[in-house]
C-alpha cells in the first residue's frame, strides 16, 4: 500500500463542513478521555524573516498517529494566497508507516471553524439571530458556513479593516458589509473575530447582552483581538487550558494587566462535550471561546478523510 495525497479540492469534497463539526466534537471529547494525547505546538521563527514553521504532532490510542507541519506567512494574502501552507500527514498507529499527505491549508481552513461551531452549538443561545464577523479572509468565509450550520441567522454583517475585502465577501456570500467593527457587533448575538490584528479590535462596550464571542484570529503570546474588558467580563472556554496559559495573546495580555488570572477559564470544550462542566448559565451572559486550534483537531480531520478516500476511490497513491 502507498501513500495516499489528497489535494485541496479532495479535502473539500470529501470534509464538508457539517459532518466537520461532529468530527471535532468527537476529537475534543476523546481529547478529554484521554483516548488522545498531544503536546503543544513547537514553533520556528528565524530571525529577521516574519515568518515561521509550526510542528504539531498528536496521537491517538492503538490508531494513528499524526504530525501537521505547517507555514505561517502573513503576507501570503496580499499573494492571493492562505497564509497557512503545510501538510497534515497520518500515520499508521499499529507500524508507523506514513498512510497518506494532505493539504493542511484546507483542513485548517474547515476544521478550525468547525471547531468554532462546536462552541456555538454548546454555548451560544438557542435564539441567536444575528450574526458578526471581523475579518475578510479564509477563515471569515469558512465561520460564515460553520455558524450557518448550527444556528439560523436572519442576519450577518462582515468587517474587514480593507474594505473592498469586506464587500466582496458580502457579495459572495449574501451578506452584509459595515463600515466599522462597532457597527458589526452592535445587537450581534455570536461573534466570530478572523482578523491578524495585533490590538484589540473588540471592545466590551460594543457587545450586545448574551453575546456569544470565537475569537480566532491570534495565536501568539503578542497579539489579541479582544480588549481586557471583553475578557475580564467573559466567561471564558477555551479549546485546551495548557495552550491557551501558554499561547493566547488575548489572555495572557490580560493576565499582564492584572484583570484575570488562570482560574478566569472556566472549561475546556471537552468537559462541555463529556458534560464535566456547564456552558452558559444565563441568556445575558457573555460567553467567550477562545480558538488556538490543538494538533487532536488536525488528526480527527486526517482520519475521517483517509476513510472517505479510501471508500470512494480519492486522490492519488505514490510509492515512496
Amino acid at each position: 500500500m502507498g501513500v495516499l495525497v489528497l489535494s485541496e479540492a479532495d479535502v473539500r469534497r470529501l470534509l464538508p463542513m457539517e459532518e466537520c463539526i461532529d468530527v471535532m466534537a468527537e476529537a475534543l471529547g476523546a481529547l478529554e478521555h484521554g483516548d488522545m494525547t498531544v503536546p503543544l505546538r513547537s514553533v520556528f521563527r528565524p530571525p529577521d524573516t516574519g515568518s515561521l514553521m509550526g510542528l504539531m504532532p498528536a496521537h491517538r490510542a492503538d490508531a494513528a498517529y499524526g504530525l501537521k507541519a505547517i507555514c505561517v506567512f502573513p503576507g501570503n494574502p496580499a499573494r492571493g494566497l492562505d497564509a497557512h501552507q503545510g501538510a497534515v500527514l497520518l500515520f499508521d498507529g499499529e507500524t508507523g508507516e506514513l498512510r497518506s499527505a494532505m493539504n493542511a491549508s484546507a483542513i485548517t481552513e474547515i476544521r478550525t471553524a468547525a471547531v468554532s461551531g462546536v462552541a456555538t452549538r454548546v454555548l451560544a443561545r438557542e435564539d441567536a439571530r444575528e450574526l458578526a464577523i471581523l475579518g475578510a479572509g479564509v477563515q471569515a468565509r469558512a465561520h460564515i458556513a460553520a455558524m450557518g450550520a448550527v444556528r439560523a441567522f436572519e442576519r450577518v454583517r462582515v468587517w474587514s479593516r480593507t474594505p473592498e475585502h469586506a464587500r466582496s465577501i458580502a457579495e459572495d456570500a449574501g451578506v452584509e458589509a459595515v463600515a466599522s467593527a462597532e457597527e458589526a457587533l452592535a445587537g450581534a448575538d455570536v461573534v466570530c473575530t478572523t482578523t491578524t490584528a495585533a490590538e484589540p479590535i473588540v471592545r466590551l462596550e460594543w457587545l450586545a447582552p448574551g453575546a456569544h464571542v470565537n475569537a480566532v484570529g491570534s495565536s501568539i503570546p503578542t497579539t489579541r483581538e479582544l480588549d481586557t474588558a471583553t475578557m475580564a467580563a467573559a466567561s471564558l472556554f477555551v479549546d485546551r487550558r495548557e495552550s491557551t496559559l501558554n499561547e493566547s495573546g488575548d489572555y495572557l495580555l490580560a493576565v499582564a494587566e492584572g484583570a484575570i488570572g488562570p482560574e478566569h477559564i472556566r472549561a475546556e470544550l471537552g468537559e462541555l462535550l463529556t458534560g464535566k462542566a456547564n456552558g452558559r448559565t444565563s441568556d445575558d451572559e457573555l460567553t467567550v471561546f477562545k480558538s488556538l486550534g490543538l494538533a487532536a483537531e488536525d488528526l480527527a480531520a486526517a482520519e475521517r478523510l483517509y476513510a472517505r478516500a479510501r471508500e470512494q476511490g480519492a486522490g492519488t497513491e505514490v510509492e515512496l
